[in-house]
């Protein structure tokens, strides 16, 4: 097989199946790589009609007369082996397989020719029963919705709808992703050949997985542990019941093994569990931006005493060290914030505080070595707390960890400005403290 740097990168596109039909897929796909300003050559295929969405139509991808580097097919399966079949005789390298149909419905002999002819011509098969790759370096979006912006986290995903999902919230956030991979049954190529390559991809600084099934286990977990000492990764594995696991085998013809087994073996090498979509995008979230604290002391900065509250049963169930507040760091705060605020771990400002309080704190704080990272819960409408928190994560090693809840327009518009600056914001306490529980695992 080539290497996958060629369809990540590619620089012509063809869609076999595109349509003008706003309700087929073979739209949604071609309009996408149109709208997400793709810069390559796009070849939409279909012999019914001359012009799709604007763009010259080939009644076959021989009809095109110029180098393909990548095919999406979106054709009945029971015509993917004749497309195939063409596209290797022009030397096409790399197809991304959307129909469905093959082995996850039992027809395993539709699979079996699909993936003779690929090792016949060495191209590599993305799915099929998949919802697609991007790429945002590329601007080459071939999957749906379109998701834009340009960020430092990749997921491969077994499920289209989780990766979709994890997109659609990096998107919202400001934060973006570099890749999205939906590995559908994966006949072809498996969760090895892209954690190779984002492994190595310097666009990519933290990898999600959502995988029902891993085929060749040791092997993954070999690649995991080595790609563990370059970027973080983290999983999300579906099947953890027995009903689940039924569920997996039924989905894409997975096997999920024993789920207590792959723990332990995730536990060995370090490789970090996700339980939900939300912790998947969490995890991953914290780890590509922020670096591992010293320690595990955390003090909680809040103006809203019941959030603090919340993240302390986290970090308490979680063995993170809700540390005392240093005695002198008391008494000085007692000289330079309001008589009614709380000083203790968690410091409750009160819901009076503005931005400029967390900022005292902080600097005090800073000071003294009695914590190692802090969470700054801003539980109203705070203005201006962007610019504190850029300041202060200037002013210190220790990793300042936000959540922002309870304010509106104004939330919205300061998680923004934190999110473009890098800066991981949550939406919930409880959410924040798992979050920063395992950055410092």
């Amino acid at each position: 097989m080539t290497n996958l740097n060629t369809l990540f990168n590619a620089e012509s596109v063809a869609i076999v199946g595109a349509s003008n039909n706003i309700g087929k897929k073979g739209y949604e796909i071609l309009q996408n790589l149109i709208q997400g300003k793709y810069e390559g050559n796009i070849y939409p295929v279909n012999p019914k009609d001359d012009e799709i969405q604007g763009l010259t139509a080939y009644k076959s991808l021989t009809s095109i007369g110029a180098k393909i580097d990548l095919i999406v097919i979106v054709v009945p399966s029971k015509f993917v082996s004749a497309v195939l079949e063409e596209a290797g005789e022009l030397s096409v390298h790399n197809a991304v397989i959307i129909t469905g149909g093959f082995k996850e419905i039992g027809c395993d002999e539709l699979d079996a020719s699909m993936l003779n002819i690929a090792e016949k011509y060495k191209i590599n098969i993305v799915g099929p029963n998949c919802q697609g790759v991007n790429y945002t370096p590329n601007n080459m979006c071939v999957s749906w919705p379109l998701v834009r912006g340009k960020g430092p986290m990749a997921i491969i995903a077994q499920s289209g709808t989780v990766a979709a999902q994890f997109g659609i919230i990096a998107d919202k956030d400001s934060i973006g992703v570099s890749g999205l991979v939906s590995l559908g049954n994966k006949s072809g190529l498996t969760e090895i050949d892209f954690l190779n390559f984002f492994g190595s991809d310097p666009n990519t600084r933290a990898i999600a997985l959502n995988l029902e099934g891993i085929k060749e286990g040791h092997q993954f977990l070999k690649l995991v542990k080595e790609i563990l000492k370059k970027k973080p990764v983290v999983i999300l594995k579906p099947g953890r019941t027995i009903k689940g696991m039924i569920a997996a085998q039924s989905h894409t013809k997975s096997i999920a093994g024993s789920d207590k087994i792959f723990d332990a073996a995730c536990r060995q090498i370090g490789l970090i569990r996700a339980n939900s979509i939300d912790e998947l995008y969490d995890f991953t979230k914290i780890l590509g931006f922020l670096t591992k604290p010293a320690g595990n002391r955390v003090q909680i900065i809040t103006s809203s005493g019941g959030s603090g509250i919340l993240a302390t049963d986290i970090f308490e169930e979680n063995d993170v060290d809700m540390v005392e507040m240093h005695p002198r760091l008391k008494e000085i705060l007692s000289k330079k914030l309001p008589s009614h605020c709380v000083l203790s771990n968690p410091l409750d400002l009160t819901g009076d505080t503005d931005a400029a309080r967390y900022e005292v704190c902080i600097e005090e704080a800073i000071k003294f070595d009695n914590a190692d990272m802090f969470l700054l819960i801003f539980g109203d409408p705070i203005p201006g707390a962007y610019e504190v928190v850029n300041r202060l994560s200037k002013k210190t090693d220790k990793p300042i960890i936000v959540c922002y809840l309870g304010g509106g327009e104004i939330e919205e518009e300061e998680i923004y400005k934190m999110h473009v600056a890098g800066i991981p914001t949550f939406p919930t306490p409880t959410r924040a403290a798992k979050a920063l529980a395992i950055l410092c695992k």
